[in-house]
This record gives structure tokens, C-alpha cells and sequence, in this order.
């Protein structure tokens, strides 16, 4: 599936449209509406007729015309994609869909499967004439998928990963730093017994943010406790087998910090079917603020990891990169950190209030 696109025609106030606004009208998602504007088959009737009608009724004018770069001819880039997370994927294609329409880019979105899936759709995105290749997490850390990407020169930008030399760019947050943070925001709530849900061990994020938590307890004189620490996924249902154990333990935690907003809305299921209430007998802290933090109760206390905006200046950075390497020159990797922010809301209270 491809989304090349540009607004010519002016929407209400002055303002093209964007993708995300055809969207948001049809109420679909922006990845639906890049499907029927590319024709895919795969799309029900109705969802096809409301993006059609939404198109027609904001003046949203997909342009595939390639624009005069530097180098010459219209940038083709490639987004790779496996995340488990809906919430995460949405946020992501919003910001890279995005990009790609005000870049004047077409991007080519291909989902793929973990493994061998992975380099055979890399493979098929080079063989079309790729320019350069997106990869968001999970795939950001698949060292074959780097080293296929590496011996075939094509660029590429990861998102949201922790690795630091891999000769390819890289976007992210510091995701140490920010798991830090939000551990001292719950011990000064007064907790002490603290659960930690640990991302997908295959991705280098989730390691920084379990050595963020492990540091923060460590300033504040806590002893590290294993029982409290478990294994999840970044999926929901690990999240769900996760809480079961933490919140199994004869001392269980008074409050549980996941990596990720799917993991913790899996904890605050668990806690209101054992009848426990949220935060009153047990704080829930997230991370990513997806739209998935607003859409339960309470609404999650969790920092904000600027999603759409790493796909962007992703989508920003390959297009540079592209272009450098077609004026002959060779662009040193970048390594851009974006900022993270702490975002209170209802899941999360002081011990014993």
C-alpha cells in the first residue's frame, strides 16, 4: 500500500486539509483512507464510501505528482511495521502519513512478520525501488534487518530505539530518563513496594526503562525486589498475566508501573475484577500517552513519549538523507532526542489517601 500525497484545494478557514482530517470525518483511520485513496481492495464498502464522501466534502486533493528535488525525481520511502500495539501503530502512521503529504514523499506502509518476514519484506520494498526505509519499534531493533539494509545501501532511520552505533539514524526519546522520572513521581507519592511490568526484551527501550526504575528506587534508598519485576510484552494480555502475578503476591505492590499505556490498562482490568480500586488501593502508571490512556477509567497517569512527532522528524530525516546521497555526498548518521513529559491524571494517588 502507498499514500503519496498533497493538498492543493484550500478546506474551511484557509487551511488544506490533511489526512488525519478525512480520517477523523469518515471515522476511520488515516491508514483506511490511504487504502481507498491507493484503491486497495481490502476495504469493507461502508468505510470506503465514508472516506470517498469525506474526501469530497473537506476538498482533500491526493496529489501523486512527483516534485523536482534536488538530484531529481519524487522521494519513495518505506514504512515497515509489526508493533502488537494498535494505540502506538495509529499515532505513528498519523504523524508519518503526515509528513509524507507536507514532504511531498510517497511512502510506501508494508506490514510485516517478525523474523525472516522481516527481511523478506525489506527485500521487497528495495526490489521496488525503495529510497529509504522507516523503521518504527519493534523492527528499529532487528540487527539483520539493519545488516540487510546496511549491505544493500539503503538509508534508513530508526524510531524509538536505545541503540546508539548502528551507522543509520535514529529518533527517540531517553527513555532511561523518563522511566526515572515517573518512579520518583510514585515513591514520592509514598509507595515503596512499586510492581514493574518490563517491555518486549527484544527491544532496547525496555531494558532503559527498567534501568530507570532501578535507579530511581536505588536514590531513594529501596531495595530492588525481583518478585516486583515482571516480564511483558508490550501486549495487552502479557500485561494482563503480569498483574495476575504481581498482584498474587502475599505483599503485593501498591502500585504498578508498565511500559507501556496497553500494559497498564491491562492493570487496571485486573485490579477492578479482584475488586480493588484504582488508585484508592492500588496506583497504575503507564508510558507512550496513546489514545488508549484517555479511553479507560481511570484515565492513566503515564509520560508521554511524543510519538507522532519521532515519525515526522523520522520522515524529515530520511528525506534529507535521500536527498544528500543523491547530490554524492554522505550524510553522517544523526542521533535527534526528542522530549518526554510526565502527564498526571486519575490512576495514580498517594499511598494510604
Amino acid at each position: 500500500m502507498s499514500a503519496g500525497t498533497t493538498q492543493k484545494r484550500k478546506g474551511r478557514g484557509g487551511d488544506a486539509p490533511r489526512i488525519e482530517d478525512v480520517a477523523k470525518r469518515a471515522g476511520v483511520s488515516p491508514m483506511t483512507v490511504s487504502r481507498v485513496i491507493n484503491g486497495a481492495s481490502h476495504v469493507r464498502q461502508a468505510a470506503r464510501d465514508a472516506v470517498n464522501e469525506a474526501i469530497a466534502a473537506l476538498n482533500y486533493a491526493p496529489n501523486r505528482a512527483a516534485r523536482s528535488l534536488a538530484g531529481g525525481g519524487q522521494v519513495r520511502l518505506g514504512l515497515l511495521y509489526s508493533n502488537p500495539s494498535a494505540a502506538y501503530l495509529s499515532e505513528f502512521l498519523v504523524g508519518s502519513l503526515d509528513q509524507a503529504s507536507r514532504s511531498d514523499v510517497q511512502l510506501v506502509v508494508e506490514k510485516c512478520d517478525r523474523g525472516e518476514g522481516e527481511e523478506t519484506s525489506a527485500r521487497h520494498l528495495i526490489k521496488s525501488g525503495i529510497d529509504g526505509i522507516l523503521l518504527p519499534p519493534p523492527l528499529c531493533d532487528s540487527q539483520p534487518l539493519i545488516d540487510l539494509l546496511a549491505a544493500e545501501n539503503v538509508t534508513a532511520v530508526a524510531v524509538a530505539t536505545a541503540r546508539l552505533a548502528d551507522g543509520i539514524s535514529t529518533v527517540s526519546i531517553d527513555d532511561f530518563a523518563a522511566a526515572e522520572t515517573m518512579t520518583r513521581h510514585i515513591i514520592a507519592q509514598g509507595h515503596r513496594r512499586i510492581g514493574f511490568i518490563i517491555g518486549n526484551p527484544d527491544q532496547t527501550a525496555s531494558a532503559r526503562r527498567l534501568e530507570g526504575y532501578k535507579a530511581a528506587l536505588a536514590e531513594a534508598a529501596i531495595a530492588v525486589d525481583e518478585a516486583l519485576i515482571r516480564q511483558g510484552l508490550f501486549t495487552y494480555r502479557s500485561g494482563l498475566e503480569a498483574s495476575e502475578a504481581l498482584l498474587d503476591l502475599p505483599q503485593p505492590p501498591t502500585a504498578i508501573f508498565a511500559s507501556n499505556d496497553d500494559m497498564a490498562a491491562a492493570a487496571v482490568a485486573v485490579a477492578h475484577r479482584r475488586g480493588l480500586d484504582v488508585p484508592g488501593d492500588v496506583s497504575v502508571c503507564g508510558f507512550d500517552d496513546t489514545a488508549l490512556a484517555t479511553a479507560i477509567w481511570p484515565e492513566l497517569t503515564t509520560v508521554r513519549q511524543p510519538i507522532a512527532a519521532m515519525s515526522r522528524a523520522a520522515i524529515e530525516m530520511l528525506v534529507a538523507e535521500v536527498n544528500a546521497r543523491r547530490q554524492g555526498k554522505t550524510p553522517e548518521p544523526r542521533r535527534l532526542v526528542l522530549d518526554f513529559t510526565l502527564v498526571e491524571r486519575e490512576s495514580d494517588g498517594q499511598l494510604g489517601a
